[in-house]
């Protein structure tokens, strides 16, 4: 049978995609409340390195903090370690937000960034982290007409690149690291197993509305839901204009 016309197939792709993952949740997590101890899997130590070059088919890394090139190059402005906080400083037309995303942080960074004249685009360096946090900012980014994008030395993991999705236009230099993983919810081994998916349902529905919204094919899911917190999957550049992830390519700066 196929889609009726003007029918949101992306988005019935995707969730077909999520109930099935969300099956292998509910067994994982059941066997989670049977022992404390239970984890899931992880990758062996002989996986390559965050840093290791990526190619079609080899694009999941290890995510440990500790392993991330959290030092910007003494040519790149601002240079220095990423700060444990996003933080929004401006250069010239470009709002610079760099650090995690931690809990709390879209009330700050939302007023930061609205109390901004004349900027023009919004230039991503995070490890990622509070995924509600980074759609609200998200929002802002798109309400504020801004456009978004990642430097070749940045990276934008995990909860980033719901910031990227916000972008009016959306780009990224070559050597620029985005990468998408499942979404952390804590420790679940002392809740139900059902009132834990239940949880992780909800979250991932949120995360599709968005993608929908900022026109991004939410088929970008697949390969979080696919990814364990523990590691990232690394996208390539054509994985990210398939689904408008990025609108546009950018030569280096």
């Amino acid at each position: 049978m196929t889609d009726a016309p003007g029918s949101p197939a992306p988005i019935r792709r995707a969730i077909l995609w999520v109930l099935g993952v969300q099956v292998a949740l509910a067994l994982l997590l059941f066997l989670g409340d049977l022992g404390r101890d239970f984890a899931l899997p992880r990758i062996g130590p002989g996986a390559p390195a965050f840093d290791q070059p990526v190619s079609p088919g080899d694009q999941t890394r290890r995510y440990r903090p500790g392993d991330l090139p959290v030092t910007a190059p003494a040519d790149t402005a601002p240079s220095g370690p990423l700060p444990d906080r996003l933080t929004l400083t401006r250069d010239g037309d470009d709002l610079l937000l760099r650090g995690a995303v931690e809990a709390g942080d879209a009330e700050r960074i939302i007023r930061q960034i609205t109390a901004q004249e004349g900027a023009a685009r919004v230039v991503l360096d995070s490890p990622g982290g509070s995924v509600m946090d980074a759609l609200a900012i998200g929002r802002a980014i798109r309400a504020e007409g801004l456009a978004s994008h990642v430097t070749a030395t940045g990276i934008c993991l995990s909860a980033c690149p719901y910031l990227l999705a916000g972008g009016t236009a959306r780009s990224a230099e070559e050597g620029a690291r985005i990468g998408v993983h499942q979404h952390y919810f804590g420790e679940n081994t002392l809740l139900p197993a059902f009132a834990a998916v239940s949880d992780i349902q909800r979250g991932q529905a949120e995360v599709m509305r968005y993608l929908d919204q900022m026109g991004i094919d939410p088929m970008l899911m697949a390969p979080a839901l696919a990814t364990p917190p523990d590691q990232i999957y690394l996208l390539l550049r054509s994985e990210m204009l398939d689904t408008a992830l990025l609108t546009e390519d950018a030569a280096p700066q």
